[in-house]
């Protein structure tokens, strides 16, 4: 069987999956991130993207959750900045999504040339990346493919 991200191991990781992977240290998120930091995956991310998981990782609620402060959030961010490839957004695609906040997502992956989006919202994503020819993928349903 041939695994989409075999070939080309550029994903777009969603904000909910960057969440996950700091509130578990040993949850298939947490290794997707690692995997990006190992250069194993190359993970796109838009400017207005990677503010996105800035924002919701600095909530309070999330803060609590994962427990770092601000400057432990901006140490992680600074680390997964140096990891993740930035993409423009050339062409703007909306509406294709339920969920409007989910649109810079799929934006992200069509112009970057992903393979893959990897989040926790498949069935929201995906007919509309299969237009696209893109790979909706959970954190764990990732990890199969690229150890295949």
């Amino acid at each position: 069987m041939y695994s989409i991200l075999a070939a080309v191991l550029r994903v777009v990781i969603d904000t909910s999956v960057v969440i996950a992977a700091l509130r578990s240290r040993t949850g298939a998120s947490n290794e997707i991130l690692r995997l990006v930091a190992t250069r194993r995956l190359t993970a796109l991310a838009t400017p207005a993207l990677f503010l996105e998981y800035e924002e919701v990782m600095k909530r309070p609620e999330q803060r609590s959750a994962h427990g770092l402060d601000d400057a432990g959030v901006d140490r992680f961010l600074a680390a997964l900045a140096s990891a993740v490839e930035p993409v423009n957004v050339h062409v703007a695609w909306r509406p294709q999504l339920r969920d409007p906040s989910d649109e810079m997502v799929l934006e992200a992956a069509i112009n970057g040339r992903a393979a893959a989006v990897i989040t926790f919202n498949v069935r929201d994503f995906q007919p509309a990346a299969a237009q696209f020819g893109l790979g909706v993928l959970r954190p764990a349903d990732a990890l199969k493919q690229v150890r295949r």
